[in-house]
This record gives C-alpha cells, structure tokens and sequence, in this order.
C-alpha cells in the first residue's frame, strides 16, 4: 500500500509565536496605568483627608458640647421642667448669643423621659420622643457622645434640610441636681471644607510630583521597550537556528545511514545470499564470505554506536566523564586515526563543567572527522578543583578564518554554536588553526 504526502513548505517548520509589543501599545498601557495611579492617589487621598476631617471634628464637637454645656447649665432654672417662661427666656439668650453660630445650627435640652425641654426651633418644645441606651446611659454616667447623623430619627423630622450634622450630648443638671441631656447639632461641611482647602492646596505639588516622576522614568521605559524587542528579536534568531540546525541534523543522520549501515548491511545480506546456493551445491568456500559478512557487520555494528552516541550521548553522572571521551574516540580509532586521550582529575569537575567539556570535544572531533584529513589527534582533560580544561589537536589540514567563515554560512555551525554556548557559560574557548598545520582547540571552564 503507497502513502501520499503533500510536499511540506519550509514554513511548516517555522514557529509560531507571539508579535513583539510595540512602543505604542507599551507607552499606551504606562499612559493608563499612570493615569490610574494619579486617580487613585487623588480619591484616595480625598477620603483620607475627609475621614481624618470628621474625626478632628467629632473631637472638636466634643470639645463645643462641652463647653457649651457649661454655659447653659450655669442659667438653667427648675422652672425649665415645668415649662417656665422665664427659665425658657434665660436659656435662649444664652444659646442664641453665645451657642449658635455659622457651624451650631441647632441646641437642645431633653427631659429624662424624653420630652423637649428647649430648642431654639420653639415649635419642637414640648414634643416627645424615646432616648436610646446610649442617651440614657450618659444621664448616669456623664461625659459626652458625639456622631455623624443620617437625620433618619422622628425627632430630626424638623432639622433635616440643614446637610449632613454632627450631633453631640452631654449632660447637665438643673440647681435642684435633675439630669438633663444637652444637644448641639454641627454642620459637617464647615469641618470638610476644610479638607477640601487642604487637598485644593496639596494637590498641585502632589500632581507635579507625579508629572515629574513620569517624565523622569519615560527614558527607563523606552529603554526597557527597546530591550524587550531586542530579546523578542533575539528568542526569533536562536528558534530559526535551533530548527535549521535540527533540520541540518537529520538530514545528516538520513545521509549517514543511507551512505554508510545500509548499505553494508545490504551488501551483507547479498554476500549471504549465495551461501545458500553453495550449499545446495555441496561447496565449502563459505567461510571467506562469511569471514567478510561478519566484518561488515561488525562495522556497520560500531558506525551505528557512533551515531548512537551522536544523537544521544551517554549520562556523564552514570558513564564518567572518561568513558564518554572514549565513546567518541572510537570512530576515528575505526578509521585508522592514532588517537591519544587523556582524562586526569575528573573527580574535581562539577556537573555543569562536565558537560560543557563533553559538548565541545563531541563538536572539535566531530570537526576532525569531517574535515581535518587528519592522521593523529590528541584529546586530554584535566580538572583541578576550581578549573577544568580540555585540549583537542589534530595534524590536519587546517583552515583559515575565511574559510571558517565560508563553512559556518554553508551551514557547518559546530564550532560556531560550541563558542556561543562557551561564552554564555562564562567558559574561554579559543580555536587555532592555519592550512596545513592542523587545528587545536582549548578550552577552560571555571566551576560555578
């Protein structure tokens, strides 16, 4: 059965990722972000103000209550319990010359039980109304009680349309020693109008501040901006390259295994083949075909280990740093290469140091091996505890910086990719070469 393929664009192996953000969309958000942060402040800081505002004035009221009560009781008569006129008429002097003012809108004087003994609104005399606990509780113990009203009480019936008051009681007592409850009722706004002048005058050096503060930090976010577009920039680069680079690997891994164990594999299976004619025939000459099947085998066996360890290197914590050298070695032992390697001190090397050193001999012998025409090639690590260096020499042919180049362009990004990875670590990795005096390739990895 044959299976159809569409052809596959390169694009399909492209990512997908998000656009970058743009200056616009970033300076639009700080523009919205700062401009709530200024709301905020301003609302904020206008509740403060007119929270602390009414606290100060319940404290002042207080103080008013007090003092106006004082007032009041040194002319309160016994009379005033029965309605007395002149008591009434001693009372209202005093409240209207010296309690009353622009901020005192309303006094009062309550009965034990409730009845209005005096208001300076005479219709409210005589009216009657039930006192709370906390009313009655001050006619026992004294001091004195002030709160913000919602004028929502039967007794407030005549005092609303005044705005929102602070109303305020203290005790009294007539010259006989009976109780009675003082009250003043306050205007509210003549307290907050006072917050409001305090935030009309802290608000411009707050909003300059601010504004200050903005233009001094524009610069930091255009600068922050640029660097996110950079680092978007960047991540695109290295995404294209890694994909080009597995591209590039596969397509070696494919040519590999086509060029090479296939097809000693399938020339394996045609030198088997005619043994069993031979047999059939009753000849003995099949040990040289077999001598030379089990050869190619064994090739093909070792050239697939090589790839193995290509595509998935062995765990250096498990294997040691020492097997893993040899494990890329070995193909070019196969080859014929004089291979001299060396491993002293690995019990000093950390994990990070470990495989930095793995990756970038894999990519200097890999080098060798593809391009040097070497004879002889020398690897030697040591590690020392604050240190681990490795050193890979061929007597190859060598090449230039231009022809490195050339290579890199073509898409050879081995030894290219090995010094990025290097100098991202932090590590030192310097290539020598000249044409026809091989390649030598040091590195030095501090530990972490």
């Amino acid at each position: 059965m044959m299976l159809s393929m569409a052809p596959r664009s390169p694009r399909d192996d492209a990512p997908t990722t998000a656009a970058p953000p743009t200056t616009r969309s970033v300076l639009r958000r700080y523009a919205l972000g700062t401009a709530a942060a200024t709301i905020v402040i301003v609302v904020g800081g206008t509740v403060v103000l007119r929270s602390v505002a009414i606290d100060e004035a319940k404290r002042d009221t207080r103080t008013k209550v007090l003092a106006a009560g004082q007032i009041v009781e040194s002319v309160l008569a016994d009379g005033l319990l029965d309605g007395d006129e002149e008591a009434l008429a001693a009372i209202d002097d005093v409240v209207l010359g010296r309690v009353l003012s622009g901020s005192v809108v309303r006094v009062k004087v309550w009965s034990q039980d409730g009845r209005v003994l005096y208001s300076d609104d005479p219709a409210q005399i005589g009216e009657r109304y039930a006192l709370d606990a906390d009313q009655r509780r001050l006619l026992l113990e004294g001091g004195a009680a002030v709160e913000v009203s919602a004028l929502d009480r039967p007794e407030n019936a005549r005092d609303r349309g005044q705005g929102e008051l602070i109303e305020a009681y203290t005790p009294i007592r007539t010259p006989s020693g009976t109780p009675v409850l003082f009250e003043i009722y306050e205007r509210l706004d003549s307290v907050t109008a006072g917050a409001r002048r305090l935030l009309a005058a802290l608000a411009p050096p707050i909003l300059g501040a601010i504004t200050l503060l903005v233009l001094v930090q524009v610069p930091l976010v255009w600068s922050l901006i640029r660097g996110l577009q950079r680092g978007h920039e960047d991540r695109e680069a290295l995404l294209a390259n890694a994909i080009a680079a597995s591209n590039r690997e596969r397509r070696r891994v494919a040519a590999y295994l086509h060029d090479g164990p296939v097809q000693d594999i399938a020339g394996v299976a045609f030198s088997l083949a005619p043994l069993v004619d031979r047999a059939v025939a009753g000849e003995t000459d099949e040990a040289s075909v077999l001598s030379a099947a089990i050869a190619n085998l064994r090739h093909s066996v070792r050239d697939l280990r090589a790839l193995l360890v290509d595509l998935h290197p062995p765990h250096l914590a498990a294997a040691g740093l020492e097997a893993a050298i040899r494990d890329l070695v070995s193909p070019l032992e196969a080859r014929g290469l004089e291979v001299v390697s060396s491993v002293v001190g690995e019990e000093h090397l950390d994990q990070a140091q470990e495989a930095l050193v793995y990756r970038v001999a894999h990519e200097a012998l890999r080098n060798v091996a593809d391009h040097a025409h070497a004879t002889r090639v020398r690897v030697d690590v040591t590690g020392v505890p604050e240190v681990a260096r490795l050193v890979v020499a061929d007597n190859g042919i060598g090449f230039t910086s231009e022809q490195r180049a050339a290579r890199a362009e073509e898409g050879h990004l081995g030894l290219s990719l090995a010094a990025e990875v290097t100098r991202q670590s932090g590590a030192v990795l310097d290539v020598r070469s000249s044409p026809g005096a091989g390649t030598t390739v040091e590195l030095e990895v501090p530990r972490r």
